[in-house]
Order: C-alpha cells, then structure tokens, then sequence
C-alpha cells in the first residue's frame, strides 16, 4: 500500500506469545518494499528475532533490525526501546564477523531511550531466583526491572543521552547501585545458593563496575549513536519505505497479557502508530499481525493446547536458554489469535509463519473453543459462550487492571481446549484458519528465509 508521496509504512504485530516470525517478516518487507528503515517500538534488549539470507547466514537480532542483512538498510531504537548499551556493542561485533562492515554506521538510538544498568540486569536475575518454581519467565536481561524502575524513580533513570555526560551518569549509577543492594539484600534469603547467585551478587560489591560499564556505555556516543528523536522524521521521509518491528507479542502485552507472565511493554501497534504521526509522514500505514501455524511460548504462563506431539517434528533457532527454560509448543489456539486481534483492533494483513510444519503431519489439530463450567466472578473474562457452553471469545478489557489479567491468566490454566482434527495439507490448512477467525490470511510462509514468504494470489495487494 503506497501512500500519496509513494511512501509506504508497515508495521509488524506479533500476536502470540512472541517467537511469531516478527524478524522473518521485517527482513521480507525491507527487500519487498524497497525500506531503508527498521524501527524498534517497543520492548527492548530481550529480543531475538531470527533471520537466515539466502546465503545461508543466520543471526538472533536482538537490538539492531532484522532487515540489517540488506545493505543501506538503518536502524532507529526509538524512545520505546530499553537498550543494552555493552551488548549492543557485542551484537555489532557478530554482525561485522558475519560479514556487515558498516553495522555501527547504520543504527542510531534516540536519546530518551532508557538504559539497562547492570544493577538492573543483576537484580532481575536475582528475582528470578527467589521465584525458584513460581517464575515468571523472564529472559534475564533486565527490561522489565529498568523500566519498573523508571516509573518509580524517574529521578534516576539512565537516559540513552546521559551517555553524553559520564559524571551524570556516574552519579546516578552511584545511586541505583545503593538502592537496588538494599532490595537485594532483602532478597537473599530467599536465592538460592550457587555459583548464578554468587555471581549475580558480587555485581553490588565491585567497585569496579561502574567504571567498567560507562567505557563500553559510553563508547556508544563516540560512535555518534545517540541522537534526537527528529533523526527519526527526518529518515523516514528520506526512505521509499519504512518497517516498524515489534518485540514479545500481544498476548504478552502489559496490560492485557496473563499477569504476571507478561513483558513491561506495550506489544500493540499504539507506540508505532504515535511515532508515526510525530515524524509528519504523508503515508499509508498498513499493521502487519503475525501468528505461528501452531503455537509457541518460551517460558512460564498459560498454554491451553500445549502438547508434546509437534517437539520431534519441529526444527527452529529458538531454544532453551538458563532463564525461560524450555520452549513450548501447541496446536494453533483460535480463541487466543482472535483475542489478540480484539486487542489490537484487528490488522490490515495476516500472516501465518511455519506453515512448513503441514508437510511433517498426518493430520492438523486446531482449538475451536475452550470447555469450561460457568463459575462465579468470570462473566468478565468471556464474551461469547455457545448455547453448548464453548468459550469461542475471550472479553478485552477496557480499563487496565492486573488483578483481572491474573484472574483471566488463572482460568486459561483450567480450561479444556476443544481440538478440531483436519487435513494437513497446505490449503486445506489455510481454509480452517480461515473460517475460525472470520478472515484472509495475507501471506504465507514455509521455511526461515525472505524467499519462503510468499502473499497469497488472491489477497496480494495492489
């Protein structure tokens, strides 16, 4: 879709539990579109969006684009990116070995992103000990704590252009180091012992860490790095086109995510779409929603059509790591997607990602609805129940509250999917998608790479 200057502006929504395909579908619009601009909107340095090139390359982004595999193509970390300043430096090194010379020439951050400290990552891997079994599924970089932080101590909160005056900087490090040893001192009686805890502790004694941390850190402003968000304007209406990718997923929205397995982030399209109209672009925005032909979570939380019958036919990058733990697969849950496509208002164009996955099966197994008695207090969390007594629809809250996203996170653990069987072929596939969420799928993919994406003929548009 091209808008009346020929500019266009996609922006991808991922409306799962993350792991959709979010990257995949960045690197395929960049080459289709002809973009030379990616703009992280949300979540932060937790990211790992997974690219293969034709070539054969692969890389987890985490921080940069996933369309940096295409040459000339930049990076902007907006104001709504966390970022991990000595990691960032760490990817751009992987990156140049994997052969793109000019990565630090080609991504800027604006300077009110906020900034992970090492207290802020130490601090969420410590909490995440002392949930022992209870945890939350936290990816143990420090997103959730840092941006926790800011909201309750603002004062303090390391900016991306504090970078530029490192005794600022000292000093506010200075203080969250004091303060975060006091909250984790309270804490560690309840960490368990060992080498991961004594390591994440020593963090709050080395003196040495501050000084440490601000070279790497602010080695990111000698590169020029760091800029205003008008930087951002002035890209996009340079570019033919612009790609907005998203972080996490919906249904691990903030506030209408299952609490508390849920990401410090708004995972819908309202942080692209206010930038959007900040930068004064004349174009057309098409929002991009992207979901799995089955269901994917990495780490902790609700999963109502988990099974353990797709693991030995599935291949992928995503894996288990110290801090999710394993990855966790389900047949594809159409009362979720649908409840996704209710909180983001619905999306211009639908993607299904590993569709490959048919070509593996006999047979393909799909949640309808979920069978569950009626019981008291969660008339709120349903909005259509069948006469037979199917929940097809889950209700999206118009008024944030945590207590009811915990209630509904508690009832999805309780529910019995009911599990339409069909065929696994392609279309046949594609067609039940289809007449369960009431609407096209858009594009298709069937393997890891820009040229396994592919639109459907006839929803391609014009």
């Amino acid at each position: 879709m091209k808008g009346p200057r020929g500019q266009r502006v996609s922006i991808v929504i991922d409306l799962g539990f993350g792991d959709c395909g979010k990257g995949l579908l960045t690197d395929f619009l960049v080459r289709q579109t002809g973009a030379n601009v990616v703009v992280r909107y949300n979540g932060g340095a937790q990211a790992g969006h997974n690219v293969v090139t034709p070539d054969g390359r692969h890389h987890t982004f985490a921080q940069f684009g996933a369309g940096t595999f295409v040459p000339g193509v930049r990076t902007f970390l907006s104001r709504h990116v966390v970022i991990h300043p000595t990691a960032l430096r760490v990817e751009g090194e992987a990156l140049r070995a994997k052969g793109v010379g000019d990565v630090f020439s080609r991504i800027r951050i604006s300077e009110r992103a906020r900034v992970i400290t090492p207290f802020h990552q130490s601090a969420n891997r410590l909490r995440e000990l002392a949930r022992g079994e209870s945890r939350h599924g936290s990816c143990g970089v420090g997103v959730g704590e840092t941006v926790q932080d800011a909201l309750e101590h603002p004062e303090e909160t390391v900016l991306a252009g504090d970078l530029r005056d490192a005794a600022l900087s000292r000093r506010k490090l200075q203080r969250i180091r004091e303060r975060k040893h006091g909250e984790m001192r309270a804490l560690w009686g309840a960490s368990p012992a060992g080498a991961q805890a004594e390591r994440e502790r020593a963090i709050f004694e080395h003196e040495s860490v501050i000084d440490a941390w601000l070279e790497q850190a602010t080695h990111l402003v000698k590169l020029g790095l760091v800029v205003p968000d008008s930087m951002l304007s002035a890209w996009m209406k340079e570019s033919p086109a612009t790609v907005f990718e998203g972080a996490q997923g919906v249904l691990l929205d903030e506030w209408h995510g299952f609490h508390p397995f849920t990401t410090w982030s708004n995972c819908t399209a309202a942080n692209a779409l206010a930038l959007i109209a900040e930068s004064g672009l004349d174009a057309d925005v098409e929002r991009i929603g992207v979901l799995r032909s089955h269901v994917a979570r990495h780490g902790a939380g609700p999963l109502p059509t988990e099974t353990e019958n797709l693991r030995p036919v599935l291949s992928e990058h995503n894996t288990h790591n110290a801090w999710q733990g394993n990855v966790r697969y389900g047949w594809f849950d159409a009362v979720l997607a649908r409840y996704a496509l209710d909180v983001v208002g619905g999306v211009d164009a639908l993607a299904i990602t590993h569709l490959d996955l048919s070509k593996r099966l006999h047979t393909w197994k799909v949640c309808a609805g979920y069978h569950q008695e009626p019981m008291p207090g969660d008339s709120d969390l349903i909005a259509h129940r069948t006469e037979a007594g199917l929940v097809t629809r889950l209700a999206v809250s118009t008024t944030p509250s945590l207590e009811r996203q915990a209630r509904l996170a508690g009832w999805l653990q309780r529910v019995t999917p009911s599990l339409e069987e069909g065929d696994a072929k392609e279309d046949a596939v594609l067609e039940h998608l289809e007449r369960l969420l009431g609407r096209n799928i858009d594009l298709v993919s069937q393997g890891p790479c820009a040229s396994d994406v592919s639109f459907r003929s006839q929803n391609r548009p014009s």
